[in-house]
């Protein structure tokens, strides 16, 4: 909520440290719960409603960026920050420790996954967590279009996007393109209507904030040449030496390597946040290369979203279970292998995040108030609203009949997906207290049955 004028504090928050920024990212790196939307919305109440580190309008031009990149954008969105107030070992910190927390979880549970076995305690935190999962994607999309869909014209791109995913099955990238396409054109015939700040309009106050609307970028956050090239280079340099590493090692074909060069083509090719990424890790590490199973890879999918930081991290789990399996240091180093292989494909996976973000960030800061460059944003916000809605529905589908819709609707399920939704929309609950509250529930069914 809001604050009224009279209540709004009159002085700009006191300077951040580098100090106190680590520690901040590093909280948020334990905490980010609940998918991109649920981390998104982390940090806007940090850092805009209650610390006023960054005004919303300033918040949401950064978002609308990292909505257009390949890769994880609540990650890119904290690289971004970070990078903003603090250069770019400010962008390297906050990036960093967004995945680091969530990677060594990982390979914790990965381990115990697959040396362990089957547990049933937590194949009913599962049955759980599951339709907690649906009621978030849906409260991600109310959320995001209370703040974007102010007229017809949003409104429609919403609904178009919805029926060309949904009906049609258009590939996202196409979805992205067109909506660009249209904001652009809505941006010159119908300007007012494309002037709500992209991925939502700015329209509350917070207070001052420090990095507020009409400060200047910082010095650092002005475009040059040649500091592009610089980061182009270093960029390039970090890609290229473990690469060449793993093939002087393994050669092309060995398992570190080809995971290396999966996972960059994943990094690179795949819009749309990890659940468009999702479907391209599937057909490559379950049906190209046989890392892991089917099964594996759908429990690799329910830790990813039971655990901090971004669901992209399932990577982590795909890596740590495929050099498991195929130990390629040898039987008794199979943690070994998993645990290398985890880092790797994570390394592979989010150094194109941090380019994408230092590398484009000077440009980006230069475009906060022209309707040339947030138009087109605008309706891609729009659009994004409508894929979510699809990714709800997809959810209900898997999560109420998981047999199909020929067969029994799964009640307990139902129960538990309105029951998270009415603790997320209507008691404004938070996520984390949401997903346990649910997998406590759905442990007890599955117990009872």
């Amino acid at each position: 909520m809001s604050l009224t004028p009279a209540d709004q504090p009159l002085s700009k928050p006191a300077p951040v440290s580098l100090r106190q920024a680590f520690i901040f990212w590093l909280r948020l790196g334990f905490i980010s719960f609940g998918g991109p939307a649920g981390q998104i919305s982390i940090m806007h109440q940090e850092l805009v409603e209650r610390r006023r580190w960054i005004s919303e309008r300033r918040f949401l031009h950064a978002l609308n960026y990292c909505m257009l990149l390949p890769g994880p954008e609540a990650q890119q969105l904290a690289t971004y920050l970070g990078w903003l107030m603090h250069r770019t070992w400010g962008g390297v910190i906050a990036g960093a420790l967004f995945v680091l927390p969530s990677l060594l979880i990982l390979i914790a549970l990965s381990w115990v996954y697959i040396a362990f076995g089957d547990v049933p305690v937590v194949t009913g935190l599962f049955y759980g967590i599951k339709p907690a999962v649906t009621a978030i994607v849906v409260q991600a999309a109310h959320r995001i279009g209370s703040r974007t869909l102010k007229n017809a014209w949003l409104w429609g791109i919403a609904a178009a996007s919805f029926v060309a995913i949904f009906v049609l099955n258009v590939p996202f990238p196409l979805i992205v393109l067109g909506a660009a396409v249209i904001g652009y054109a809505g941006g010159r015939l119908a300007p007012e209507s494309f002037r709500t700040g992209g991925h939502g309009a700015a329209q509350k106050s917070f207070g001052p904030a420090l990095i507020d609307d009409d400060t200047p970028p910082p010095a650092h956050a002005r475009f040059k040449t040649g500091k592009l090239l610089r980061l182009l280079f270093i960029g390039a340099l970090l890609w290229t030496l473990p690469m060449a590493t793993l093939t002087a090692l393994f050669g092309w074909e060995g398992t570190l390597t080809q995971m290396g060069w999966f996972f960059t083509k994943a990094a690179l090719l795949t819009f749309g946040g990890a659940y468009a990424v999702l479907p391209y890790v599937y057909q490559g590490a379950v049906g190209h290369y046989g890392w892991l199973t089917p099964t594996q890879m759908i429990d690799g999918l329910a830790l990813g979203e039971t655990t901090p930081g971004p669901l992209i991290m399932i990577v982590a789990f795909v890596g740590f279970i495929g050099a498991y399996v195929h130990p390629v240091f040898g039987p008794e180093q199979a943690f070994v292998a998993g645990a290398v292989a985890a880092m790797l494909v994570t390394w592979f996976t989010f150094l194109p995040s941090f380019l994408f973000i230092l590398a484009g960030g000077p440009l980006v800061e230069s475009t906060h108030n022209e309707l040339t460059f947030t138009a087109p944003l605008t309706a891609i916000t729009a659009a994004v609203v409508g894929v979510i809605l699809n990714l709800a529905c997809f959810f209900a589908y898997h999560v109420l009949w998981p047999k199909g819709l020929g067969a029994q609707l799964d009640w307990p399920s139902l129960l538990i997906a309105i029951a998270a939704a009415i603790a997320l929309l209507r008691f404004k609950r938070t996520v984390i207290e949401v997903l346990i509250g649910c997998a406590l529930a759905g442990l007890s069914i599955y117990l009872m049955r």
